[in-house]
């Protein structure tokens, strides 16, 4: 696991200088080693998390004639499985990391070679005789990558990153928000689209590959994979719950492929005692009498402890648990907004960073289950559509006479998405502010609002996808990159921590895109197939525990009009000259007499209001 940064173009002078600084800042993602390559057209370095072949594994890697050099981010799973096809065909290597083997496969095979990568990744080959870099990001985005392409600089490629903040080192970039990243994240709670917070600066996105022609100035984007759902109504339910079981168990033990000491997050749902049961499984056959270390996150008033205990008990693991308090909570959330370049308005966020420092005490890689909920449909906001069909016998005037009614009930927002398509309403799993709201929140001309249309096109197929299964394949696409997995990034690597996921792994993705809905729903239970599968392999309790993740108390806490948020939100300059303070005002008003709970959207502004003042007024 390591941190990648370069610069491009002969024109940038001290490159050396630079490319030290860009990597220096993100000296958190990697404090063991440095790396770096300099010619006339680029400058490349990187920060190194020795986790595979510590010893030999430094980067760059180069090739047999030194013609291509490699620096990575990531993890491979394969990687010995394709060394030993390249061994095969007669190829030499110089150590033993998965760094080398990715750098032979493109050598041998070329840009098609990602698709046979199995991992997270994000990684630059340049080839020194031609000027080309080529970059790819992985599968599902679980490695950032973020490039710098200037608007007057006619389409040509600046700089690039594993983190925003190395772009920002380059003494040409001059910082400058980007209002529609901002306008659409107070909708999504994140940002959307593909340009960032900061104006010039885009991700690439996941299953994409960039090749730069640095002396040429030019770039082509292109996708190598996209997900989509493919279900098999004439699968056997037995059949695929023992093919679950088998799936899952060998991708935790590749992902368990280390030569650091690695444990696993603990919440007390049903996906991470999946993670944890199948490591333990591992543990036992390789090192007998061994314990799994797991760790989970707790609040003052309110923590999963004894949820997650009932796991860790069963199976007998070295449990670590991390309580916070609001005040601890509120103080290290400047610190965070800047590791995590744009504002994530995920409350859950803050509890992760905690325990992945708790648990950097102990061990360098975690497993988490980041990812099953999107796969096997286990979020309680998928079984809408399923039950709205209980109100298909209402007809459509009385539920618009009873939705009309100046009064908040028990459904009423269910009942106002009956009348609605799913396309009018469900943009992700978190939807903060509604269009009305922005309507009175946003001052002057608003930018263009995020457009999820063509994803709904795809998400169609070829016409038979239900309703439920766009929703999955809309957060797969949006909420799953744009939140689940960018904080699960940042908040490990801000501890130095590397974290994998083994429900994203592109085996575990064959089989869970042929599920059909009966599968993942069956009589209000989400995750059908996979709770099934685990039957008398994790604890019952926990089994059909509904989703828990990593709760946070932020709605208790911004009860206080003491809270820190509120001078922050107040005070901030965006804020003051963009959004409508009296509308806020009357949201705090409402939380604090304990009106309304209005958390989240309070939350959101708290956070893009400390982005502001740590990466534009600093």
């Amino acid at each position: 696991m390591c941190g990648i940064a370069g610069v491009i173009g002969a024109t940038t002078t001290k490159k050396e200088e630079l490319i030290t600084k860009m990597t220096e800042v993100i000296h958190h993602r990697g404090p063991d080693q440095d790396g770096f390559f300099c010619d006339q057209n680029v400058g490349l370095g990187m920060r190194r998390l020795s986790i595979i072949d510590i010893s030999a594994g430094k980067q760059p890697i180069e090739n047999a004639d030194s013609s291509l050099l490699i620096f990575f981010n990531g993890e491979i799973y394969n990687y010995k499985e394709l060394r030993a096809e390249l061994l095969a065909e007669g190829r030499i290597f110089k150590t033993h990391s998965d760094t080398e083997v990715i750098l032979q496969m493109y050598e041998a095979h070329g840009p098609k070679s990602v698709s046979r990568l199995r991992g997270m990744f994000a990684f630059s080959i340049y080839n020194k005789h031609t000027g080309k870099l080529f970059i790819a990001r992985d599968f599902f985005g679980i490695k950032p990558l973020y490039y710098w392409k200037p608007a007057s600089s006619n389409g040509e490629i600046k700089a690039f990153g594993s983190e925003i903040k190395s772009i920002l080192e380059h003494p040409e970039y001059k910082k400058e928000v980007n209002h529609e990243a901002v306008f659409n994240y107070l909708r999504f709670q994140y940002n959307p689209i593909k340009e960032t917070f900061f104006k010039d600066i885009f991700t690439l996105a996941p299953g994409h590959t960039l090749t730069i022609d640095t002396k040429a100035g030019t770039h082509k984007i292109e996708q190598y994979w996209d997900f989509s759902f493919a279900p098999d109504n004439t699968r056997d339910l037995e059949e695929t719950k023992k093919e679950i079981v088998d799936t899952l168990r060998d991708s935790v033990a590749h992902h368990m492929i280390s030569e650091v000491p690695v444990g696993s997050f603990l919440s007390g749902g049903v996906d991470s005692s999946i993670i944890a049961t199948l490591m333990n499984e591992v543990i036992q056959k390789e090192k007998p009498g061994s314990k799994n270390s797991t760790f989970t996150v707790g609040f003052d008033v309110l923590t999963e402890g004894k949820e997650a205990a009932t796991t860790s008990d069963f199976l007998g693991t070295d449990h670590t648990e991390v309580t916070i308090d609001p005040s601890t909570y509120w103080s290290v959330l400047p610190k965070l907004v800047w590791h995590f370049d744009e504002p994530v308005a995920d409350p859950s966020a803050i509890a992760l960073y905690f325990v992945a420092k708790e648990a950097r005490k102990k061990v360098t890689v975690v497993l988490s289950g980041e990812g099953a909920d999107e796969l096997f449909g286990g979020y309680n906001i998928y079984l809408q559509p399923i039950d709205q069909k209980s109100l298909s016998w209402i007809p459509a005037w009385f539920l618009k006479v009873l939705t009309a009614m100046p009064f908040e009930f028990w459904g009423k927002n269910h009942a106002k998405r009956a009348l609605q398509k799913l396309e009018d309403w469900y943009i992700g799993n978190a939807s903060i502010f509604t269009n009305s709201q922005i309507k009175k929140l946003w001052k002057g001309e608003q930018p263009p609002k995020h457009s999820l249309a063509p994803l709904y096109e795809k998400a169609q197929g070829n016409g038979t996808a239900s309703d439920s299964e766009k929703m999955q394949y809309i957060d797969i696409h949006t909420w799953l990159v744009g939140d689940i997995l960018a904080k699960a990034d940042k908040m490990t690597m801000a501890n130095s921590l590397e974290l994998r996921v083994p429900f994203l792994d592109i085996e575990v993705t064959k089989l869970a895109r042929t599920l059909p809905d009966s599968f993942k729903w069956k009589n209000g239970v989400t995750k059908y197939a996979l709770r099934e599968a685990f039957k008398g392999i994790i604890p019952e309790e926990t089994r059909h525990r509904r989703k828990l993740g990593f709760p946070t108390p932020i709605r208790v806490w911004l009860r206080d009009p003491a809270c820190p948020a509120y001078a922050a939100i107040r005070e901030s300059k965006y804020i003051q000259e963009h959004l409508n303070i009296d509308f806020i005002e009357q949201l705090i008003k409402e939380h604090t007499s304990n009106t309304k709970d209005n958390a989240r959207h309070i939350y959101i502004l708290y956070m893009l209001a400390l982005w502001y003042r740590v990466f534009m007024e600093k």
